[in-house]
């Protein structure tokens, strides 16, 4: 179908792939949009509420987790139902979702519709990537996931900047009701241009795999989500995290021993997959745990406002967006293998100046150092996915999303968890003790100040050795054309029965 010049469905209707694909990206642009549109406007809302730090944290952490959630799911529900049908109900859940945070009269109202919201997010973003694997051949993939890279990497890049100019000039409810209206168009468009182009096969839904893959990746982003808050040494944390993760070895035990899986996970028998995946991950962490702490060095350590830190990553981040179609054609002529290096090269070179910020460092060397880091991830991300998921035959397509998204979603929360975590111990360890303030005040702040900025030293420290190990993870990709990986339309699995 892909190869064909006359672009024709599952049930041999033509369709115009350009406009699918508009509807598509603009809808998935807004729902992915939404996990970071919150970050600059908790302030507000803790005062609006009359709610905690901690409560607030989980209009963001509650979202993430089910997120997180569904994207498994998504492999079964695109497998079983059109994709069509499956894209309109996810847009509708967001929708509703939206609605109520915008109408929330209490907190518990708007917690519970980032929730909603986070449903509909956690099938459209693994759905856009199967689909755009599908409908262009492997020669086009490239550019294909180039396209989908402007939504996955500049949407929630440009949120907090976008959330902080909102806060500054209307109200948070603002926040939502700009997405209602254009959701609402992507639904009526999707019911005229979107069509069935991934073949269906009903499998019977494993209640049991389910309950194992809710319980046990909620678990683990649950624990990692909680560090921040908690610490490491916090019952609820290792419980959370120790327990998930037993829970999701004996999900993985269940689905190798299946005929006919929930999740496919025998795609990490395809060695192009398992390294595409690893990589991606390792340079997701790097890339999110610098999002979460470059901000707040911002603010706490140069005293800039919310807006005005968001607006010094703005650059960077549109920088991804421009740059994320250039590198998918890139990646259609040349591969992975060299855009995975040489991106890994930036990523690592425009990290380890974070080293050695100070308060005086000038704002332009951060903006221009974001965007070198930026920059890199644009050539990393997207072709090392797109090189993995074309190792795999087209029926595991949406296995192979799924698990992907979803091992990078747990790298994520774990990087940014042991990030926060590290700045947080070492600026303890090294703060004053309150005695020195009232004898030496002014020694007392310069020493705060100096553990303050010692603790940030450290995360980014951290992060540096997330590059390094995603570097080192860069040599292990091959040229496609030489990979002698397991022929997986060979091996007995559920496609194939």
């Amino acid at each position: 179908m892909a190869n064909s010049s006359a672009q024709v469905d599952v049930n041999g209707k033509a369709y115009n792939r350009n406009l699918l694909v508009l509807v598509l990206l603009v809808g998935t642009f807004c729902t992915v949009l939404n996990g970071t549109i919150l970050t600059t406007a908790f302030p507000t809302l803790m005062k609006e509420f009359n709610v905690t730090t901690s409560a607030v944290q989980w209009l963001t952490t509650g979202f993430l987790m089910v997120n997180g959630i569904m994207i498994p799911v998504t492999a079964w529900l695109s497998n079983n139902f059109s994709n069509k049908i499956l894209y309109i109900v996810a847009m509708s859940t967001f929708l509703v979702g939206t609605i109520m945070c915008f109408t929330a009269p209490n907190f518990q109202t708007i917690l519970a519709g980032r929730l909603v919201q986070a449903v509909g997010v956690g099938i459209t973003m693994p759905l856009l990537q199967v689909i755009m694997l599908s409908i262009f051949p492997p020669a086009k993939r490239g550019t294909a996931m180039g396209l989908s890279g402007i939504v996955i990497g500049l949407a929630p890049a440009i949120g907090p900047t976008l959330s902080g100019w909102i806060i500054d000039n209307f109200t948070w409810r603002d926040l939502f009701g700009m997405i209602i209206p254009i959701v609402i168009i992507v639904i009526i468009l999707a019911f005229a241009f979107m069509r069935p182009v991934i073949e269906t096969k009903r499998t019977k839904l494993d209640v049991l795999s389910l309950l194992l893959s809710t319980f046990g990746f909620g678990s683990v982003l649950y624990g990692f989500s909680s560090v921040g808050d908690k610490g490491w040494g916090s019952p609820i944390v290792l419980g959370t995290i120790i327990g998930g993760i037993i829970i999701v070895i004996l999900f993985g035990y269940r689905q190798l021993k299946m005929d006919t899986p929930f999740l496919e996970l025998r795609v990490f028998k395809q060695k192009r997959f398992a390294v595409a995946a690893a990589l991606s991950s390792v340079t997701n962490m790097a890339m999110v745990g610098v999002e979460m702490i470059l901000p707040l060095y911002l603010q706490i350590v140069k005293g800039m406002s919310a807006f005005h830190s968001g607006l010094t990553l703005l650059p960077g981040a549109i920088l991804i967006g421009i740059m994320s179609p250039i590198t998918g054609r890139a990646f259609d002529r040349f591969g992975a293998k060299d855009l995975a290096r040489m991106g890994m090269f930036l990523l690592t070179a425009g990290t380890i100046p974070f080293l050695f910020l100070t308060k005086t460092t000038p704002v332009l060397d951060i903006i221009i150092l974001y965007m070198i880091r930026m920059f890199g991830i644009s050539m990393v991300l997207m072709p090392v996915t797109t090189d993995g998921m074309n190792s795999l035959p087209l029926h595991l397509m949406s296995h192979g999303t799924a698990v992907n998204n979803t091992v990078r979603q747990v790298f994520s929360s774990m990087g940014t968890a042991i990030l926060v975590s590290v700045l947080t111990n070492v600026t303890n360890n090294l703060k004053p003790g309150k005695s020195i303030l009232t004898k030496t005040p002014l020694k007392y702040e310069n020493d705060f100040f100096n553990a303050t900025l010692s603790g940030y030293h450290a995360a980014f420290g951290i992060a540096i050795l997330f590059c390094v190990v995603a570097l080192v993870i860069s040599f292990m990709i091959r040229d496609s054309h030489k990979s002698k990986d397991v022929d997986l339309n060979k091996v007995e699995m559920a496609g194939d029965k």
